[in-house]
């Protein structure tokens, strides 16, 4: 039968591994609400310069079967997300509705020319791609003109790199004060266990054998910190998909999955490094230095 002593023992001991379990989940979700907010920004980036594009005017003379095999050509490019034909009809009529009058009645004519509307892939969505796009493009014999609007793509590309170097600094601090402040808090359980650790030691245990179960309660701390931090993260997402369903248009079930991986993969070798770490910390420290 249980002493009151070694019930009161164990009891501290769930709620020393029930606090470290708790420490741990919150500081993997505030890691994992960063990483769903940089894969969101990166997802919000891509969709930003993927609707970046440029009109190519064409000339008045241009046969419809060259408008044809030109815009084929256009789709077939490596720079090219999509195309869209608009004729000079249509982009009179276009113009007409935002005008609020028609010009053609009162001009007698069509001025507009027909053109290919061009979505860019993200990675050519900035300044210097478009240069060199704009330049192809003008040789050929079809084109009259590109038109893009270039303030507005410097722009973009701008805020984006501003916005991903605040992300990566904020990223970087709150890694290193998540692993500090796991590490602290794997350290202050191990603490009540330093008599323990030296006493294996002096009967002769060697490092690795005092090490490992509590290198393996570790993962298993960080495996279940971690699993509660994925839970919290499904019902933030529930929860914001609930308020912000536009949002979820651009999401990757892939990428969040893998987020979730990542949560789980730190948990677990955090854990594994601070326990190891601290172990080792005690088994070095003389014995004299366990009572201070």
């Amino acid at each position: 039968m249980q002493t009151s002593e070694e019930r009161f023992t164990k009891k501290r001991l769930r709620s020393s591994y029930f606090t470290v379990i708790i420490s741990i989940s919150l500081v993997l979700f505030m890691l994992g609400l960063l990483g769903m907010a940089i894969l969101q920004a990166k997802r919000l980036s891509t969709y930003v310069k993927e609707n970046i594009g440029f009109s190519v005017i064409l000339k008045d003379d241009v046969k419809d079967v060259d408008v044809v095999k030109f815009q084929k050509s256009l789709d077939a490019a490596r720079y090219v997300k999509t195309t869209e034909f608009i004729d000079k009809d249509r982009a009179a009529k276009e113009l007409t509705e935002d005008l609020g009058e028609d010009f053609v009645d009162f001009l007698g004519y069509n001025p507009l020319l027909s053109s290919i509307e061009v979505r860019l892939n993200a990675d050519y969505a900035n300044p210097d791609s478009l240069s060199w796009i704009e330049a192809e493009m003008t040789k050929n014999p079809r084109v009259k003109e590109v038109f893009y609007q270039r303030d507005l793509v410097v722009l973009v590309n701008e805020n984006i790199k501003r916005i991903s170097l605040v992300i990566l600094v904020f990223s970087v601090l709150l890694l290193i004060i998540a692993i500090a402040l796991i590490n602290n808090s794997i350290r202050l359980s191990l603490y009540s266990k330093r008599f323990v650790i030296k006493t294996m030691q002096l009967v002769g245990a060697t490092p690795a054998f005092i090490r490992m179960p509590f290198v393996l309660r570790g993962i298993a701390n960080g495996l279940y910190g971690a699993l509660i931090a994925i839970a919290l993260l499904m019902g933030v997402l529930y929860y914001a998909r609930q308020k912000i369903p536009e949002l979820f248009e651009i999401q990757d079930v892939q990428m969040v999955a893998t987020l979730f991986g990542m949560v789980l993969l730190l948990g677990i070798i955090i854990t594994w490094i601070s326990t190891s770490l601290a172990v080792r910390r005690f088994l070095r420290m003389k014995t004299d230095k366990l009572y201070s």
